[in-house]
């Protein structure tokens, strides 16, 4: 694993506005994330671990403090150069699949290609790898309501690392599946972290995907209360 740092938090505090007072969400929090790492957050519901994700994907700014990721710092990024980052560099995986129910397994995981300007060629080649390494490359003309639940977010998967990205944010992915497919799911990843060096954090309560991190950081009030690498319980062919 590279130690290239690709995410920095440097003491962050979030607030959001709460009638006539405020809510802090985070506090002073201090985190690297190097290249490669396959970590999650974990924490009870309220300890901010899906604020801190949304700061790291771009989609949030801090009140206090600074959030660098891949090397730019997120309160300084218009809209428009903080969706170029989203789109380049990072990949999104939630409990819910969000998949668009009238276009087809292919057509929503090409459609965040459409935004890079490449040719039909290079989407098709890019789509279907994608789907083979998800184990779908047969259903790519299927809509998402012929799926079960397992494969829809294995499409989700899909979607994500279709343009290869340098970061992955999986926000609870295994919350809607079964232990079977959230294990079957969390291998994927995690083969695909080996095999692409791509940055996984997640934001979970789920112990089976603990089982699988390399590095654990519990959250509770708004703080980091424990960084901890850690020997994966499960491993992968």
């Amino acid at each position: 694993m590279s130690e290239e740092s690709i995410i920095s938090i440097k003491n962050v505090t979030k607030r959001f506005p709460v009638g006539d007072g405020e809510f802090t969400a985070l506090r002073e929090i201090n985190l690297e994330f190097t290249t490669g790492e396959f970590s999650g957050l974990i924490g009870p519901s309220g300890s901010g671990k899906t604020t801190l994700l949304n700061i790291m994907g771009t989609l949030d700014s801090p009140t206090e403090g600074e959030a660098i990721v891949m090397g730019k710092s997120v309160s300084k990024l218009t809209h428009r150069e903080s969706a170029m980052v989203r789109n380049m560099h990072l990949g999104f995986i939630f409990q819910v699949y969000n998949l668009l129910p009238i276009y087809t397994v292919y057509e929503n995981v090409e459609f965040s290609l459409l935004l890079q300007n490449r040719s039909a060629a290079e989407r098709k080649q890019m789509v279907m790898d994608a789907l083979e390494w998800v184990g779908l490359q047969d259903m790519a003309n299927k809509k998402p309501s012929k799926l079960s639940g397992g494969e829809g977010q294995r499409v989700a998967i899909a979607r994500a690392m279709v343009k290869r990205p340098d970061i992955v944010l999986a926000d609870e992915p295994t919350a809607n599946l079964d232990a079977k497919n959230a294990h079957a799911i969390i291998q994927t990843m995690k083969k695909l972290n080996r095999e692409m060096n791509t940055t996984f954090v997640f934001s979970t309560h789920d112990e089976k995907v603990m089982g699988y991190l390399d590095r654990i950081i519990s959250l509770e009030d708004g703080k980091v209360i424990k960084d901890e690498w850690v020997e994966a319980k499960f491993s992968i062919s």
